[in-house]
């Protein structure tokens, strides 16, 4: 849409709505207390030209995406413009016209959501309307009482329940910077920096391709959060250097799927998902970063083993060294992600600074980075379009992430207003028999199933909104339960018949996708048994608490995830194998006996 001269200004002005994004998101942090029915609405608004104008793709779909696009920002700012009277009104529309307001905000987020990511999420939505408006005559447990429509809808959309409830504060206060900030990492050398440290650090070894793309896809991953990213920014590298020392295709290609899955459970980012967790938990972002890095360590040292089972079977040949990064140019383009990064930790740890005054530091950091280049010279032409391109992924990103947590917020109001996720969480424990490993059984197959249709911080809110309860009733603590919903909710990534990160990868190396995704599933294997090991050894999660702990029972969980993959990868008699596998299933879930 703006990659020709032709439409230079077109870019432009996308340039200047992306920089209105990141200036006012990083206002809220330093301006103060903004009202919710402010901020919220705003935030929104924001995104409805970068969802409805920006991808679209021909003129139908461009003149009713202005139309809607023009509505729903007229209806947001009206929102901004009259929270006072609204806030009194204790979320009762006293008219026709909020109630005609209300259907068209609703329906503009639904559309946004499905310009941005398909219909799955939001059908589920509609779904979860029409449950609120005529639950009332469904028979049984799963009726409801019934609300009036001023008071359904109000809900929704002049109070805090719904559009602009708590899930909409977080995209608003903490993931947006996080994006911000991993848009403002991207633009400068701080990618290729990633490259270089990944290839001196493992493109010696055998399997060194491979061992780069997982180690690549782990740094990005941690600043992307999203597996299809993640595939397309470090696999345009990583897969032509793996199929040039002649890595089977499929193996190319999973190795690609499953190590840029990995990055929306490493932190710091884990694809807005810890900060959904901070508002759902309570628990703080630097306990929630904590808890999910040994997990996280272990996932991809998992996926490093699966790669020296497969050297046993195939010629998986180190990155020749002329092909490698000299030592000088690791050390300064490092620089560009380890300043920011840096500025982040110490931010955080070090001066205690909250999350997102943290990120914004960091943001500033790397702003400034963005106009030195390579050679450690000034650079200010090349900073400014680093600059331009920086401002334009963020207003992207902010807008397709948005778009997700807006419409799952109407879901979550909504079993909130009717009291579905109680009910449903009642099932759950009726159907578990009051037992926690078949209610995780059937929370993990909820999570499979939803996450196959709806983006993964979508699939982990709705999943852990009706399961989670339960989970806690059964006795997990709550930041147990979150993160193994979230962990399954991850498993479609690259889980037949829906895996994303798999159809990107083996459609850039022309394989096969299904052979592709089962050799993903063998070598993502951690991805279905860490959070099972982390129920059955909650020391795991522990290591802010219980640090020697932790790391005992990651050295058990790493031993035991060895021997599966052995098993299922590695290369001797049938018996071997089994026993390997039986072996490390045994440590794996160790602590359920010891």
């Amino acid at each position: 849409m703006i990659g020709t001269d032709g439409e230079i200004p077109a870019r432009r002005i996308w340039i200047a709505l992306g920089t209105l994004t990141a200036v006012f998101h990083l206002g809220l942090i330093f301006y103060g207390l903004v009202p919710n029915l402010v901020a919220r609405p705003l935030h929104m608004a924001l995104t409805l030209p970068w969802v409805f104008l920006f991808a679209a793709t021909g003129p139908v779909s461009r003149a009713s995406g202005a139309i809607l696009a023009g509505l729903g920002i007229a209806g947001c700012l009206w929102i901004a413009l009259n929270h006072q009277m609204l806030r009194n009104q204790y979320g009762f529309l006293e008219n026709q016209f909020q109630v005609g307001l209300a259907i068209l905000l609703l329906g503009v987020a639904m559309e946004g959501a499905r310009r941005a990511i398909g219909w799955p999420l939001p059908l589920v939505a509609l779904a979860a309307l029409l449950y609120g408006l005529y639950g009332q005559h469904i028979p049984g447990e799963f009726g409801h009482a019934g609300t009036p429509l001023q008071s359904f809808l109000g809900t929704l959309i002049v109070a805090e329940g719904g559009l602009w409830g708590s899930l909409t504060g977080v995209s608003v206060g903490v993931v947006a910077i996080f994006v911000i900030f991993g848009a403002v990492l991207n633009a400068g050398e701080a990618g290729q920096g990633f490259m270089n440290v990944a290839a001196a650090a493992a493109g010696r070894l055998t399997g060194g391709a491979a061992k780069v793309s997982v180690l690549s896809s782990a740094l990005f991953g941690s600043i992307s959060g999203s597996a299809s990213a993640n595939v397309a920014s470090t696999g345009a590298i990583t897969l032509p250097a793996m199929t040039k020392l002649g890595y089977p295709k499929r193996l190319a290609a999973a190795t690609e799927a499953v190590a840029s899955s990995g990055g929306q459970i490493m932190p710091p980012l884990m694809g807005a998902g810890a900060f959904v967790m901070v508002e759902l938990t309570g628990v703080p972002y630097s306990e929630i970063m904590l808890a999910a890095l040994l997990p996280a360590i272990l996932y991809f040292a998992t996926v490093w083993q699966g790669l020296n089972a497969f050297a046993s079977r195939f010629d998986l040949q180190p990155i020749p060294e002329e092909d490698r990064p000299a030592r000088r140019q690791v050390l300064i383009t490092s620089a560009f992600f380890m300043v920011p990064f840096s500025t982040l930790l110490i931010a955080m740890f070090a001066l205690g600074y909250t999350p997102q005054y943290a990120a914004a530091l960091a943001i500033f950091t790397g702003l400034a980075l963005l106009f030195i280049d390579v050679s450690l010279r000034p650079n200010p032409g090349q900073g400014l379009a680093r600059l331009g391109d920086a401002m334009l992924n963020a207003g992207r990103q902010v807008a397709m992430i948005a778009s997700i947590i807006i419409c799952a917020s109407i879901i979550i109001g909504v079993l909130g207003i009717t009291g579905l996720g109680v009910k449903i969480t009642s099932v759950i424990l009726s159907g578990s028999g009051g037992e926690l490993w078949p209610a995780l059984m059937l929370t993990a197959l909820a999570c499979l199933l939803l996450g196959m249709e709806v983006p993964t911080t979508a699939a982990y809110v709705i999943c852990v909104s009706v399961a989670g309860p339960a989970l806690i009733e059964l006795g997990l603590e709550p930041l147990q339960a979150h993160l193994f919903v979230f962990w399954f909710a991850l498993l479609s990534t690259i889980t037949p018949p829906v895996c994303g990160a798999v159809f990107i990868a083996s459609g850039m190396v022309q394989e096969n996708w299904l052979r592709v995704a089962l050799t993903a599933m063998a070598l993502g294997v951690g991805l279905y048994i860490i959070p099972l090991a982390m129920i059955a050894n909650d020391a795991l999660i522990r290591v802010s608490t219980e640090p020697v702990a932790a790391l005992l029972a990651m050295a058990m969980v790493g031993l035991g995830l060895g021997g599966i993959s052995r098993g299922l990868i590695g290369r001797g008699p049938w018996w071997r194998r089994l026993a390997l596998g039986g072996l490390g299933g045994s440590l794996c879930f160790a602590g359920l006996w010891l």
